[in-house]
């Protein structure tokens, strides 16, 4: 195995991995009145995500993300043994992490003492821009879990076959 490979795996490992990680603290948190307070700001100015306050406790709707964030954290890790299930787990992440990215826009979050746009607040901009590259990451372990499925055998109807192909109905069943 080159350096290459040997690098290229481990980045795999670390990419997939450090993925779940995140989501499984970020999604533990969620579960702390200090997370839910912390995100009320960015989640109440979102038109995506602002509705569930009139549904939901701070704290409620709070949980709901640490279930869905550790849930998606679950699927991604069981790329070995269910690669579609962390193929879609990864989708979900992608999601997500749009939806995150879009607080950037949504909340007020341009320092003004630098001049507004482009200089970010520590938050939410600091803070929302590192889901570009949880994006990147969730896609990318997505498409790999994509990879990895198995080949799916397809039983053809013996109407498709031709008539070489087809068993003839004077021989006897082989099996």
């Amino acid at each position: 195995m080159t350096t290459s490979d040997r690098l290229r795996m481990i980045g795999t490992h670390v990419a997939r991995y450090g993925l779940v990680v995140v989501l499984l603290w970020i999604g533990g948190m969620k579960f702390t009145a200090y997370e839910a307070e912390g995100i009320k700001p960015m989640a109440a100015n979102s038109p995506l995500t602002g509705w569930a306050y009139g549904v939901l406790s701070v704290t409620a709707f709070s949980a709901v993300l640490g279930v869905i964030e550790i849930a998606i954290a679950v699927l991604i890790a069981l790329r070995p043994v269910w690669p579609i299930g962390s193929a879609a787990g990864s989708g979900l992440a992608a999601g997500m992490f749009l939806t995150t990215f879009s607080f950037l826009f949504t909340t007020p979050g341009w320092e003004p003492t630098l001049g507004g746009f482009p200089a970010l607040s520590a938050m939410p901009g600091q803070f929302v821009l590192k889901d570009i590259v949880l994006l990147g990451v969730a896609l990318w372990t997505a498409g790999e879990a994509l990879a990895a499925r198995p080949a799916r055998r397809v039983a053809l109807p013996a109407a498709t076959l031709s008539s070489r192909d087809r068993p003839r109905e004077d021989e006897d069943d082989p099996v």
